[in-house]
């Protein structure tokens, strides 16, 4: 183990529902078989009740921290997790699992359907944010584990915590939902609309059968990511890092790329085309327009007497789900008489800030973290 962080880590892998046993989605489709990446950290307690999963958001995966054979890269919320961290491995077993519908190992869009013995393409049925937590819950089954000491994420995975803690009132002690939303704007899915548009535009695209060609839609999905990548940051953390810096100055104007802000966003493009499949993104980003948990029936039935500690953080400057998003949250939970509270944190780094080092933060989930059960 390196000092302040995990050693190297792998990812495994488990059966979760098999065809013989498939999983029934909420829309009543039934897919088997489901395989899920996940990767552990620490050790779980003799009486199995210091767990902490983590939900990743839109394009992470299993690989939350330490690294696979190379230190200097390190998992996403490598940050948050570790000996002495927030989310402490000297404490926590910490479970964090390749979501339903993604492209790092868990059954997705881009798998085998057996019963065509091809990709499923857009033949992948559609699942809800309800879904995701139906597999996550059948990892903990798999892994022996009957409640959580706590169930967190950011912004996709505050939304998988958020629903997993209303569905099943003893599920966990704790649920942190971090710059997250329980009902996307209209200006979220507009944003999201054209992404998808510029992959499915694609004339590579092909219908979502680009696999076989060996072409897929490049230049949408990179075109979607760097669109992504500018509600991610602030125009505050735009300044500091580029302002208006060219990359050769005094070199005559022209339509390619100049100014160092473009050469950033056209480097995450492809960049992103190496790690991430366009189908997954499709399926993700309308899976994240139709959450509304707090729209549904009966709501205030199975909110009743939820002992879940619930805890919203917010960002500054994140004006994608800025802070009323998390406020709306805490005020339907709060409604209906349950322990939830709200911390707004200070930063100029926008929605990105839940990936990086800003202390305020970091004390607050490691305080919610360490808190004696209710």
């Amino acid at each position: 183990m390196e000092a302040g962080g995990l050693g190297e880590v792998k990812t495994e892998s488990v059966v979760c529902f098999t065809e013989e046993e498939p999983l029934v989605l909420e829309s009543g489709a039934a897919l088997g078989p489901v395989e899920v990446a996940y990767e552990t950290y620490g050790e779980l307690s003799e009486d199995r009740d210091n767990a902490v999963f983590v939900c990743h958001a839109l394009t992470g995966d299993a690989h939350a921290a330490g690294h696979h054979g190379d230190s200097e890269r390190r998992g996403w919320w490598d940050r948050l997790i570790g000996p002495g961290k927030p989310i402490d491995t000297d404490q926590f077993f910490v479970i964090s699992p390749n979501l339903l519908g993604g492209c790092q190992g868990t059954t997705g869009p881009s798998s085998i359907n057996p019963a065509t013995g091809q990709r499923y393409g857009l033949e992948f049925p559609m699942f809800s944010v309800r879904d995701l937590n139906t597999v996550h819950r059948r990892l903990l089954e798999k892994l022996e584990i009957e409640q959580l000491h706590a169930a967190l994420g950011g912004s996709l995975g505050g939304m998988q915590a958020l629903q997993w803690a209303i569905d099943f009132p003893l599920a966990m002690e704790r649920c942190a939902v971090i710059c997250a939303s329980a009902e996307l704007s209209a200006m979220n899915i507009a944003f999201s609309t054209v992404a998808r548009e510029a992959i499915m535009r694609d004339p590579d695209f092909q219908g979502g059968r680009y696999h076989e060609s060996g072409r897929g839609p490049n230049i949408g999905l990179a075109v979607a990511r760097m669109m992504a990548h500018i509600t991610y940051l602030s125009e505050e953390s735009f300044a500091h890092k580029f302002g208006r810096a060219r990359r050769i100055e005094g070199t005559e104007p022209g339509l390619g790329p100049d100014f160092e802000v473009e050469h950033y966003l056209h480097h995450q493009g492809a960049s992103f085309l190496s790690r991430f499949d366009a189908l997954t993104y499709l399926y993700l980003t309308r899976t994240m327009d139709y959450f509304t948990p707090f729209d549904e029936d009966e709501i205030d039935k199975k909110l009743r007497g939820n002992p879940t500690e619930f805890l919203a953080i917010s960002f500054s400057s994140d004006w994608r789900f800025a802070s009323p998003h998390s406020e709306r949250i805490v005020s339907e939970l709060k409604a209906r008489q349950l322990n939830a509270s709200h911390t707004d944190v200070e930063s100029p780094w926008g929605h990105d800030s839940f990936l990086l080092d800003v202390p305020e933060y970091h004390e607050a989930l490691a305080q919610f973290l360490q808190r004696e059960a209710s």
